[in-house]
């Protein structure tokens, strides 16, 4: 074999080598350029998911600190339930006996009032009966000289004049039938007022005046 017939042949085999190895180089790169690509992705991917965990995070601790206030108020809440009802129950109960009390206080002042009205005008009533009849008035010695006209006889009421009662700075006349032995028939007349055909005119101090219909007033004095 010739020399240049071998250098020919050596330089070609080189060639041949250097394209070789220019195309595996050309492939590997290619390839690591797609891994870069590929873990660049992967990168991306991987932070977005640290991020969504990272939130996901904070808002699983939000949740817990929300849940441990809510805890905390119905905790409180309860507390103070617990404190409340015994109180409001004891009000309860207080108020109501308050108004036990004062009914009941009511009830007995009434009686009493009742109870010393009663027995007053019965002393009343016990003191008119006893009392003497007065005396006929006795006729006048002298004559007139003129013939006067004669005066209406005073009427006698239909009733008996017990007394005066007062009531709330007002003053009543206690009056009640002749023939009435009982409490229950007790009337008491303010000014204004009338028992059958007397109506009381004026409530002095130690008479009443009454206006009785076609007779001129009728007076009527307290025992």
């Amino acid at each position: 074999m010739k020399a240049s017939t071998f250098q020919t042949l050596i330089v070609g085999l080189l060639c041949l080598a250097v394209a070789g190895l220019s195309g595996g180089l050309y492939n590997q790169y290619q390839r690591l350029a797609e891994l870069q690509s590929t873990n660049t992705q992967y990168l991306h991917t991987l932070d977005t998911l640290q991020r969504d965990s990272n939130a996901l995070k904070d808002t699983q601790e939000q949740l817990q600190y929300a849940l441990k206030d809510l805890k905390q108020m119905v905790d409180t809440g309860e507390q103070q339930a617990n404190t409340l009802d015994p109180m409001l129950d004891q009000w309860a109960q207080e108020i109501q006996e308050l108004r036990d009390g004062l009914a009941t206080r009511a009830t007995a002042a009434d009686m009493t009032a009742l109870r010393a009205r009663l027995e007053q005008v019965e002393q009343q009533l016990l003191n008119l009966r006893t009392q003497p009849s007065p005396p006929p008035p006795t006729p006048s010695a002298t004559k007139p000289k003129k013939a006067a006209r004669p005066k209406p006889a005073p009427l006698s009421p239909p009733f008996s004049v017990l007394g005066v009662e007062s009531r709330g700075g007002e003053r009543f006349l206690a009056v009640a039938p002749h023939d009435s032995r009982s409490l229950i028939d007790v009337r008491l007349l303010h000014s204004g007022e009338q028992l059958g055909a007397w109506h009381l005119k004026v409530l002095e101090l130690n008479s009443a005046i009454f206006a009785v219909a076609a007779q001129p007033d009728q007076t009527v004095h307290l025992p």
